[in-house]
């Protein structure tokens, strides 16, 4: 609506005068949170902690999350340009995306509070959802550009906030901060990686085998997890003991 009423230039503008609001008022409301008092730890501390599935698997989970969403922002114009689509319709399955994502993630935290939902559980459903939406982007057409933005959308708030709740209940107090900025560095390496894998993938074959190749890294988190929890076939679960 901006870009109709004032080009570009408008919508730049009241971007940056929200940004600007947004800044303001974290300075005022956002509280002081002091450092709290750490034990000494060495690089080889860090490094193995940061090496533990404790860390690596919510890590990954989110890296994959903005993998999807920036190849969802960033590809699903493209796919609606090719199908001759405007650029209405294009934009509007972006608005999508991020609607479905700004709905299910304070939902999805609630359930977690609530003990409804497990963060295995979320986690492993939000990477299949985002999977399944990257394959509806490969029907044609608007329904599929819009089934997948939905889909990654709702993906992506299902695995965002369950992702940082692992981490947080898995780190002590004073790691905190340095457990969140790493985990973020996962997020950016994601939000990198998704969109050149896409892109790689789609300049030697096409843009549907991008969407293919990123889908199946997506859907293989929650096959390997389940794959790791089946004891091994004919041995005894309990590991010989009675």
């Amino acid at each position: 609506m901006l870009v109709w009423a004032g080009g570009l230039r408008l919508l730049f503008a009241v971007l940056a005068v929200l940004g600007a609001a947004v800044a303001v008022w974290a300075a005022l409301a956002v509280p002081v949170a002091p450092p709290l008092p750490k034990a000494r730890q060495t690089v080889l501390d860090l490094a193995r902690r940061l090496a533990d599935p404790v860390f690596l698997a919510p890590t990954s989970a989110l890296a994959a999350a903005t993998a999807a969403l920036s190849v969802g922002v960033g590809f699903l114009p493209v796919s609606g340009r090719a199908a001759g689509l405007g650029t209405v319709a294009t934009g509007a399955a972006v608005s999508v995306l991020a609607a479905c994502a700004a709905v299910v993630q304070p939902r999805t935290g609630r359930a977690l509070d609530h003990g409804r939902l497990t963060t295995r559980t979320g986690i492993a459903t939000g990477l299949l959802l985002a999977a399944a939406g990257l394959g509806c982007t490969m029907l044609p057409g608007l329904t599929g550009v819009l089934l997948g933005a939905a889909l990654i959308g709702a993906g992506t708030g299902l695995i965002t906030p369950l992702g940082f709740a692992a981490l947080a209940a898995s780190t002590p107090t004073e790691r905190l901060g340095q457990t969140m900025g790493a985990a973020e560095l996962g997020r950016e390496l994601g939000d990198a990686g998704g969109p050149l894998l896409v892109a790689t993938v789609a300049s030697l074959t096409t843009l549907t085998h991008g969407y293919a190749t990123l889908g199946a890294l997506l859907a293989l988190g929650p096959v390997l997890a389940v794959v790791r929890r089946r004891p091994a076939a004919g041995g005894d679960p309990h590991g010989g003991r009675r």
